[in-house]
């Protein structure tokens, strides 16, 4: 598929002008494997929300090429509503490289993603949305802000995820720590991330925009993890692995050291 040119930024007088005249137009990026169970409910649940907003949007499913007819359910649903639409990627797997791919298939000005397996409540999105509409450049639900939780985790996994959340305290600039640096529910500005390579591999792509991007306001917005509904977690010892790469990636940038071989594709022409 190819990927739409998009203009030249705009220089922040310019924005303003423009935000004060239109709203900006949102892309949600749900990336999927084996989602086939999930994908035609949330996809309902997330225009009910939307749709009275008058937010204008776009959905773009990505699909690791699911065997369980995960793109059969998004292409119905694409055919009633052109705001719908799906990108299968077949021998590749990996949220974030998922996440950039359908960024990078669109020209809206404020880039979304959240999860198919509905542990991210679609309610959340208009207050994502007002918060970046508003102004912030990084809006995230926040399981780890006042008000949000992790939801059933047990002791183990809610010790390896603050263990995890503490290793990137170094790497964040003060003024712009997030309690839930890797949250996969978060909305940013365009701007702030055109032309900057990521790492493709991993599901952590929110820490890597926290460090790298080009940021000046983040917001957190609580809320509840949910249960999985269908299907498996995807959570693995690669998952570890990739996490454990991107640290040391993020800390030999940040403090000096040799720079890694950059693993991604950047935003952009």
């Amino acid at each position: 598929m190819d990927v739409p040119t998009t203009a030249p930024l705009p220089t922040h007088a310019d924005a303003r002008s423009v935000e004060a005249c239109a709203p900006l137009k949102l892309v949600l990026v749900i990336p999927t494997l084996c989602e086939a169970g999930n994908i035609g409910g949330l996809l309902r649940h997330i225009r009910s929300v939307l749709d009275p907003q008058g937010i204008p949007y776009e959905i773009v499913v990505v699909d690791d090429d699911s065997p369980d007819g995960t793109g059969d359910a998004v292409s119905a649903i694409a055919r009633e509503d052109a705001r719908v639409r799906l990108i299968v990627r077949k021998g590749e797997r990996g949220l974030s490289g998922a996440v950039l791919d359908g960024w990078r298939n669109t020209s809206a000005d404020v880039l979304g993603v959240m999860d198919a397996d509905l542990q991210h409540p679609p309610e959340l999105l208009p207050q994502l949305y007002n918060a970046v509409a508003a102004g912030r450049d990084l809006a995230i639900g926040s399981r780890y802000t006042p008000g949000g939780d992790l939801g059933g985790w047990n002791p183990m996994r809610r010790l390896l995820s603050t263990a995890a959340v503490w290793a990137t305290w170094p790497l964040q600039r003060r003024r712009l720590r997030a309690k839930d640096p890797m949250s996969g529910f978060f909305m940013v500005r365009r701007r702030c991330v055109e032309g900057i390579e990521f790492q493709r591999t991993g599901f952590k792509l929110l820490l890597e925009i926290l460090v790298r991007a080009r940021l000046g306001s983040v917001e957190e917005v609580p809320f509840v993890f949910g249960s999985r509904f269908r299907g498996a977690s995807k959570a693995n010892m690669r998952v570890a692995i990739d996490y454990g790469r991107l640290l040391a990636r993020l800390y030999r940038g940040k403090y000096g050291f040799r720079r890694s071989t950059v693993l991604g594709v950047g935003l952009g022409r």
